[in-house]
């Protein structure tokens, strides 16, 4: 493993920002620290850099114990926040800053700030200065400082908070390139689980201090293993009652987390599902919000409010409308476990809802039928 912690803790005053951190990450991995605000993944970030000293554990990079190393000295790129670059200083100076600390010849430091200017995509912007870029384009000529001095590490703390949202879209995808470019190991620190999905390999997410969970974004959001991580990813919902669905048994949980994909709605007229309607039952439309790519309806399911999305191109609903409703699975917390329980009405029936679509096609109309 290229960077590795273990059993990391750190206290500042009566507060424990880290608590028996473990973990490892591998070489040309990138990685991301999600988690809320005080969870402790910036303070994990600053003790890799060395900018904080654990009170135990180790840190290892490349092999080496790292704890007493100089930052400097580290091997270590940062990328921060708000840029952090120098304002009376051009591009070009911001990217060669590094390079000339290292006292490098005037020949390779030229070769190398026009390679990353071309490798970032600003290209005849040497010569301009901080004040005179864009947002998106500030931050391209901070990942480049960051890699000037070819470091073997790369740290980012919240390298898009600072953009606005179409941009920071934008740069998601050209992040993940260029890391994949370059095969340098990155680690980023980030609050946002859209960001964390789209551009890490891996997701190391953190909670009071503690790693809850690591792992693809895929296993991270398709089996959450703690409640916590349950809740914090993705739009969810917990219901202690769940039990009062059609198709579930109240077990020994203290309750579940329903999640819109794990629900579908559908016209009362709908023959097509009339197979299932013993593991379905009525639903009212509460309210419909437009979010662009689909609907999303709010639901009154036995008493309990319910959201589910909806294609545009289905048939509309309206608020007060009468639905027939399947709720496919709960992931119910079991101490500090999770548990996936299905629908067991449709156990057998060779059914759930990522096949319900396609099932629901109507191939003589050539669309949906819902």
């Amino acid at each position: 493993m290229f960077v590795e912690l273990k059993d990391i803790n750190k206290t500042y005053g009566d507060f424990q920002a880290s608590k028996d951190v473990n973990f490892e990450i591998e070489k040309g991995s990138l990685v991301a620290l999600l988690g809320p605000s005080g969870s402790g993944k910036t303070t994990i970030l600053r003790m890799i850099a060395g900018l904080e000293t654990p009170d135990s554990g180790d840190i290892i990079i490349n092999g080496v114990r790292v704890n007493d190393v100089n930052p400097a000295k580290r091997g270590i790129g940062f990328v921060f926040q708000n840029y952090a670059l120098f304002r009376y200083m051009t591009v070009f100076q911001n990217i060669a800053f590094g390079l000339e600390i290292k006292k490098e010849s005037k020949k390779n430091i030229k070769k190398r700030v026009e390679e990353l200017l071309e490798l970032t995509g600003l290209t005849g912007l040497g010569d301009r200065y901080p004040n005179q870029l864009s947002g998106g384009q500030r931050q391209r000529v901070a990942f480049a400082r960051a890699l000037a001095p070819n470091p073997d590490l790369l740290l980012l703390d919240e390298p898009f908070a600072a953009i606005d949202a179409k941009v920071r879209q934008e740069l998601r995808t050209w992040l993940r390139d260029m890391i994949q470019k370059v095969g340098i190991t990155s680690i980023f620190v980030t609050h946002d689980q859209d960001e964390a999905v789209e551009v890490a390999d891996s997701i190391i997410v953190t909670n009071k201090g503690r790693v809850e969970q690591i792992g693809s974004p895929y296993d991270v959001y398709k089996k959450p293993q703690t409640p916590f991580v349950t809740e914090f990813i993705g739009q969810s919902r917990f219901i202690e009652d769940y039990h009062k669905f059609l198709g579930f048994d109240k077990g020994d949980y203290r309750g579940a987390v329903i999640r819109p994909e794990f629900i579908e709605a559908f016209k009362l007229d709908n023959q097509k599902i009339k197979n299932y309607i013993d593991a379905s039952e009525e639903g009212t439309v509460k309210a419909v919000h437009f979010r662009g790519n689909n609907l999303e309806l709010i639901l009154d399911v036995n008493g309990i409010e319910l959201a589910t999305y909806r294609s545009l191109e289905r048939r509309r609903v309206e608020v007060g409308e009468k639905l027939r409703v399947i709720i496919f699975k709960v992931i119910a917390f079991d101490g500090d476990k999770t548990v996936i329980l299905e629908n067991k009405e449709l156990l057998g029936k060779n059914i759930n809802n990522n096949m319900l679509e396609s099932y629901l096609y109507d191939e003589s109309q050539k669309s949906f039928v819902i």
